[in-house]
């Protein structure tokens, strides 16, 4: 199959060509310097020059705070972007994979979010993501929205300084010997090597639709950091941040859990325990 990546220079979409490249599938990699998602001519002159069985979309104004300074840029890339992949998808033809986030949710369920759940945001990011699925289940004729959350993986993140959570965490233990986390927000720590195989298995199916696609299980970050330390034998004085010891410029949910809900009623789910994900990152020597 001739897979189209967009975004294929990021945290995830390092992993997607990867996995996509394992399975023997033709990997177009792209990435900003190659398209421009708010334009739909650049979106249709990128995905035509190599007319892909399949488009994989990563690529996303995700930075949060950036998100809430400049709505309408986000908004461009996140709502309009999609939009402009669905039209040119539909064109081809072509199944579009989208990935989204749980950040479409505003946590106040406190139980795991399924896909029926009704999408509440509570900030600009949220908002135009949101938007962006809306786009593609109205325009596209087949599509995948994958909506992921608190992921990490081996490749850098760019938009946190190049530390995932757990990096972030072991870095200041070494400097600090003292770190303090919140226990009041809980997510399901996701490998983006999870995610990426993921989506080769959605890829094989045409069961069209929205998915949620995240680890089994949840924690809270205090917790995840616990298990960091403890898996590394990492000695740091691990203590409970109070609520609004390190105050959001935005809201967020203070609750992200994802139930994989679709991909199980298929036989789709191919996700681990989190506490797996994160014993394979540290024993496979992947921390950069």
């Amino acid at each position: 199959m001739k897979i189209a990546v967009i975004g294929s220079n990021g945290q995830l979409g390092m992993d997607i060509v990867s996995a996509f490249s394992a399975n023997g599938d033709e990997v177009h990699a792209l990435t900003h310097a190659d398209i421009e998602l708010s334009n739909v001519d650049s979106v249709a002159t990128s995905i035509k020059a190599s007319r892909p069985h399949l488009i994989v979309n990563t690529a996303a104004m995700h930075h949060v705070e950036n998100c809430e300074k400049e709505p309408e840029k986000a908004f461009a890339v996140n709502g309009i972007g999609a939009r402009n992949l669905a039209l040119v998808a539909r064109d081809i033809p072509a199944t579009l994979i989208h990935l989204s986030t749980d950040y479409v949710f505003d946590g106040k369920k406190a139980s795991p979010y399924v896909e029926s759940d009704q999408a509440t945001p509570l900030n600009a990011y949220g908002n135009t993501k949101l938007s962006g699925e809306l786009f593609i289940r109205a325009l596209a004729d087949k599509y995948f929205v994958v909506r992921v959350s608190a992921i990490y993986g081996k490749n850098p993140c760019r938009a946190k300084g190049g530390l995932n959570f757990i990096e972030l965490m072991l870095k200041l233990a070494r400097e600090r010997g003292t770190v303090r986390v919140v226990d009041s927000e809980f997510v399901s720590p996701t490998p983006t090597k999870e995610i990426a195989r993921q989506l080769v298995v959605l890829s094989r199916s045409e069961l069209y639709g929205l998915y949620h696609a995240t680890a089994e299980g949840s924690c809270s970050w205090h917790a995840f950091a616990r298990e960091i330390f403890s898996f590394t034998g990492t000695k740091v004085n691990l203590e409970v941040a109070g609520a609004n010891e390190f105050p959001a410029k935005v809201q967020r949910p203070n609750y992200s859990v994802l139930e994989n809900q679709a991909l199980k009623n298929h036989g789709m789910n191919v996700f681990r325990p989190w506490q797996d994900g994160l014993r394979d990152y540290l024993s496979n020597g992947s921390r950069k």
